[in-house]
Formats: C-alpha cells, structure tokens, sequence
C-alpha cells in the first residue's frame, strides 16, 4: 500500500475485498473500475460483488446460475449484461503469456543488496526511489529520514589561535606555497559596510585550520581585560599580499561579505572561489538553501558550532568581539575548514553537472561587481522621504476615518479579525468565506478586490488605498530613512546571489528591486533616488529582452523578423489577435497584446489572464487560443518545457544553468501545476538574467 507504506498480505485483502486474493479479479470483474475502462455489471457495488462470488466462486459460475439469485433486480442485471461481465473478467486479468526477455530471477537485486543501495540513493537525495526500494518487505524508511552522508571527522582542539607574527608569517606564506587557502572573516555587525574587523581565520586543509584575533575587546583574561592578539596593521601588514595575490586561490563561503570587509581594512582579494555560489550552480532550486551550515550537514554529514553556542542569544547576545578567545577560535575556525572540505566536494562536480561555463563566465565574475555596488550604496534625499512619510501619514488618517464613518463605528484597521466582522457581519458583504486555519474572515488584497470590483463596496474601495499607502510608508519612506548609513549618507542594500531557481538576484535590507513604477505614488518615491551633485544616474537594460529570447528559443520566425527588424512585437501580434492590419492597431489593442505576449512568456492560466485584462475567463482562453494559433511554436516550446521537466526534474537556460524544479514531480495537482508553468518561464527569465549577469560584469570597464 504506497498510501499507508505497508505492506499487504491475504489477510489484509481479504479485509479489503471481502474475499481471498485468487477471487479479487472475480469482483473487480463485477464491480468495474471506471479509472481504467473496466465497466462491470451496473449496479453492482463493491460489497455486492464480493456477497456473490463468495456464493457462486467466479464470473462464469454466476452467470451459468444467474436464475438461482434471488434479487430480481440482480439476475436481470447479469442476464442482461453477461458479456460485459467477460469483458471485464479478461480487462482485469494479468497477461501471463507475454515472454519475458529475462528471466525474473535475473531481475532480482542481487549485485546491489537493498540496504547499500538505500544508503546511496538517500545520499543522492533521491528521496521517492528510496521508498520504492524493495528489500524483502521491511518497510521503507520515510521520505525524510533518508540516510546523511558518512560524517566527517572534525577535531576542533587543533585549530590555532595566531597570536605572534611568526606564526602569523608562518600561515601566510604557507598559503602562497600551497596555492589555495580558505578564507573567513568575524565581524561586529552583520551588514559588511558598518561592520568592524574582529577576526580572520584560514584553512589549508582538512583539520588543518587557525584564528587570527585583531578586535577582541574581552573575554581573554582577568576582569575581562583585552585578549593578548596581534595589531590589525602587522595582520594587514602580512595576509594583504597573499590575499592581493592571484596566483593564491581564496576560498570563501558568501565570499562577497568577507571580500568586502578585507577591502574595508585595506585587505583587498584577488582570485576566489566561493562555495555558496558553487553549490547554486549545481543545486539552485533543489534541496533547500547553500548557507555553510546547511551545505555541511547535506555534503559532509556534520553540524558545525552555531553563532548562538558562543555569543548567546536575545538580549544577552555578546558581540562576537566579548567571545572568549578558545571559543572563539573553535567556531571560527571550524568555518574555514568545513568550507575548504566544502570546496573539495563541490568544485569537481561541476564539470560532470555540464554547469562550469555558468559558475565561470556568469556568476562567479559577477561578485566584486556586486560588491562593489553595495559598497557604492545609493544616494537618497532624506527630506523628500520625509515629506512623503508625512503626507501619506495625513492620507491615512482621513482615510481611516472615512471607512469608520463608512461601516458605521471605529475599528482597527490592521485587525484582520474586527475587519472581517465588520465587513461581513455589520454591513453583511455577500460571499465572505472564512480561513480553514484560523476561522477568520478571508479579508486579503484578493477578497478586497472582489468587495471593491463585484459588489460595488465603498469601504473596501477606501481600505485597499489605506492598505497601499500603509505599505509604502512603513516599507519605503518610513524604512528607507532608517536605513541611510549615517557615515556614508546613503542606503546600502545587499543583493542575494544565490536566493532564485532562475539566477536572478534579488535585494535585501532593503529591498530596492520592488519598488512601485506604475502609480504616481511609487513614482514619487524612486524621485527621493537621487545623484551627487556634478553626477547623474543612468538606466541601461535591454529591449524586450524576454520577448526576443523566446522569439529565439521557440524559433519564431514572425517573431524573429519583427527583432531583426526593430519593429514593434506588440503591435505585431495584436494585428495578427485582432484581425486588422499593423497601422490600424489602436492604444488599447496594443496595451493587450503586450500584456497577453508577457502574460505567455509566465505560463499564465485563462483566469490569471481575465484578471489582468478585466474580461470575462471565456474571453481570456479565446485570447491565449487565438495566440497560439498565430504562434504554434511558442506552444510547441511550451509543451517541450513542461515535458522536460517532468523528465529531468530541471530545465537550462541557453548558457546551461540548471532550473530545476521539483514541484513538478509533486502529487499534488496545484503544486505541480506551478511546476509546469514555471518550466516554460524559467528557461527564458533564466536566460535574460545571465545575459544581463553578463553585462553587469562588464559593465564597470565600459564605463
């Protein structure tokens, strides 16, 4: 039973069919499954079916003594339907007479005995076949508890705390003769532009690692009196040439953090590889993230020491500087060296992944870029946030008291609870529905919408212009005055480089990437960006580069000429939608045909596209018909994605990254239908986000 993970004998099928094995075809024969085509006697079910064959043995019996039933209604139905009854006897019976061009014993699993082979298959994380391995009906471990990794041996008694410039020479030439080293820096804050040195630390190889403290301030000694360590300039004056240097392979985690840090000490690195990003290249969208942590529990089966076993937690939280000096170096060290071991695993494995050329030419050159603009940071006028937080403050407050006077009493706006009573209780809104979870009232942006557009609702017309202002005054104006770095004047985000399946990068602390384009108000909001003075802010982007990438991949001839062309793609397909010729295609036409091209590219559904245009789903479908019909091949490339997938679990962009996408093989119908979309639109945003890596990478030369 793959259900229930048990397995069945005679007795459970006898419980579950009312009759022994040998009979089960007898009533199946009787009862019909309509899943697979069998029709059975109408009228049959399976208990029914079961009470006659226990009577008469099998089908053939039954029917030679159809007379001696004594329901009427029954012997008229096998009298009627005895040939279907045979029909079906043979539709559910095995084939025993197809030759087999390998005897059964030679399929058995006899150079691969079950439990090694379970112990492989969960190490790959083949997760499914794992549950399916048959060995001798013990049940199959769960899912989740596939085997980890034989655990590596870590002793962290040998790592070295470098406190004299002998040793510290020692390491640092022992890294340029050994050519590759593991790099890891401790800070005082998270954020690499405010964050102060404490300490570095180095690995040469497995076991073999060391911590080198410059900004201990206690914890060491008596009293809490600063810990005996070298000074940062005699530690700048030695590890800044090896690490400058590019014959020296600096090996980091998230490398992009402690590059920056090293270069705001006057330690720049030159020639680097980075784990994180190794792994995004083989895994991205797979088993989960490729923080350190994660990435030595999966690869190397061990738990390295976290951040809250030496510093603590909450209010009690010891800045990384207060940690005493062992434990400091302990978990410091153990950083450098589960990285390095990190690095040994993973790097061979991107030639046989085919994946090289994506960590090469596109994401590993893209990390000082992005360095460095987050170094940059972006200047923002603190007075027009200023301004706008207290205009959208005022907006709100006449808001909220229009929609009490509009339902009738005060409420607290951002109480999802009183919200949904007051909507569906006190004004009696028609086609409220309530949460599984929490039974509250459904009262998200969708439900809203549907209040504001079906039925006509004043108040939930205000409260979505409450809920949009409330958004961009506590996630933008309100935050992003917060977040100017007081030394530097401006916003610093930091861009995520390996957080997509499809490679794209996204920003954090703040997020810069989504701020509104198509209102006024967001508009209003990108004008606080602004450049020194004598300077000015250029945008460069491609044109429609998704469009064309799937006029390439799809191998659209009409498509591809309009490129080449430099004509207008929209105005292209809504003359080919709407029947009329190009220079009589009005605003409006164009304005849906470019969102039916975009909605396309992103496997939109006929009702996410109704939505999006505002007509009716049948309307929608006719759309997305009539599209295909002028385009057959993009539904040709659709359909190729969608099967690929399903195949292999990932799709590749052109430059060969790995989109995979494991929903697809999900069971459940929703899951696997976000899968199925995704791998028509990964292949093609994937694309357009290394063609754009690419650029940025050589955007600072050109400039």
């Amino acid at each position: 039973d793959t259900l229930g993970n048990r397995v069945i004998g005679p007795a459970e099928v006898e419980e579950k069919f009312g009759v022994p094995p040998s009979k089960v075809g007898e009533v199946l024969a009787l009862m019909g499954d309509s899943s697979d085509n069998v029709p059975g006697v109408p009228g049959i079910g399976p208990k029914f079916a079961a009470d006659l064959i226990r009577q008469f043995g099998d089908v053939e019996t039954l029917i030679a003594r159809a007379d001696e039933i004594t329901r009427p209604a029954t012997r008229a139905a096998i009298q009627a339907h005895a040939d279907l009854a045979r029909l079906s006897r043979r539709l559910v019976e095995l084939d025993a007479s197809v030759p087999l061009p390998e005897p059964l014993e030679a399929l058995a699993l006899k150079p691969t005995p079950p439990a090694p082979l379970k112990a492989f298959l969960a190490a790959q994380g083949f997760k499914s076949l794992v549950a399916k391995v048959d060995d001798g009906g013990a049940p199959a471990p769960a899912a989740d508890a596939a085997a980890p990794p034989p655990a590596e041996t870590f002793d962290r008694a040998a790592y070295e705390t470098v406190t004299s410039p002998e040793r510290l020479a020692w390491w640092a030439a022992e890294a340029a003769r050994r050519g590759v080293v593991a790099v890891d820096t401790e800070t005082s804050a998270l954020s690499a532009v405010a964050a102060d040195l404490v300490g570095v630390s180095l690995a040469l190889e497995p076991g073999l690692a060391c911590y080198i403290p410059v900004g201990h301030s206690g914890g060491g000694g008596l009293l809490g009196e600063r810990p005996a360590q070298l000074p940062l300039a005699a530690v700048q004056a030695v590890l800044a040439p090896m690490l400058a240097d590019p014959a020296v392979l600096k090996v980091g985690q998230n490398i992009k953090y402690d590059m920056m840090v090293l270069a705001r000490h006057a330690m720049p690195v030159t020639g680097f590889d980075d784990t994180m990003l190794i792994s995004y290249a083989l895994e991205a969208g797979t088993r989960g993230g490729h923080g350190m942590d994660e990435l030595s529990q999966r690869h190397l089966g061990h738990t390295p020491i976290a951040f809250r076993e030496v510093a603590g937690v909450g209010k009690k939280q010891l800045s990384f500087a207060d940690v005493p000096l062992a434990e400091a170096t302990a978990y410091a060290a153990e950083d450098a060296d589960v990285t390095l071991r990190l690095w040994r695993r993973l790097k061979p494995r991107l030639h046989t992944a085919q994946v090289t050329r994506v960590y090469e030419l596109i994401d590993r050159p893209l990390v000082p870029v992005v360095a460095d603009m987050e170094m940059a940071g972006v200047k923002v006028d603190r007075a027009v946030l200023a301004r706008l937080s207290a205009e959208f403050g005022a907006a709100m407050l006449a808001l909220e008291a229009e929609i009490h006077e509009l339902a009738g009493g005060p409420f607290n706006l951002g109480s999802v609870k009183q919200l949904g009573e007051v909507l569906f209780e006190r004004l009696a809104l028609p086609g409220g529905k309530k949460s599984g979870k929490s039974g509250q009232w459904v009262t998200d942006a969708a439900e809203l919408e549907r209040l504001a557009e079906n039925e006509g609702s004043a108040v939930a017309v205000k409260l979505l212009e409450w809920r949009q202002l409330t958004k961009l005054k506590s996630t933008y104006t309100d935050a992003l005055q917060e977040a100017i770095n007081p030394a530097t004047g401006r916003v610093h985000t930091s861009f995520a480089l390996a957080a997509t399946s499809t490679g794209r990068l996204s920003s954090n602390d703040p997020n810069l990437q989504n701020i509104p384009i198509r209102t006024e108000l967001g508009r209003q909001i990108r004008r606080a960006f602004v450049a020194e003075p004598g300077h000015v802010i250029i945008a460069a982007d491609y044109n429609q580069i998704e469009l064309r990438l799937m006029a390439h991949m799809a191998e659209v001839d009409a498509l591809r000429q309009v490129c080449a062309s430099g004509g207008d793609i929209h105005r292209m397909t809504a003359a080919g939608m709407f029947g009329v010729p190009e220079e009589a295609v009005d605003r409006e036409q164009r304005a849906r045909a470019k969102t039916i091209n975009f909605s396309i590219i992103y496997g939109i559904s006929p009702f996410g596209l109704s939505g999006r245009l505002g007509v009716s789903r049948a309307e929608a479908a006719d759309y997305i018909e009539r599209y295909f019909a002028r385009f057959p091949e993009i539904r040709r490339f659709m359909a190729d994605q969608a099967a690929r997938a399903r195949t292999d679990g990932f799709v590749t962009t052109l430059f060969g990254r790995r989109c995979h996408l494991p929903q697809v093989a999900s069971k459940n119908q929703a899951e696997r239908g976000f899968g199925e979309r995704a791998a028509v639109n990964a292949p093609v945003q994937g694309t357009a986000a290394d063609i754009i890596k690419r650029a940025m990478a050589r955007m600072p030369a050109a400039l």
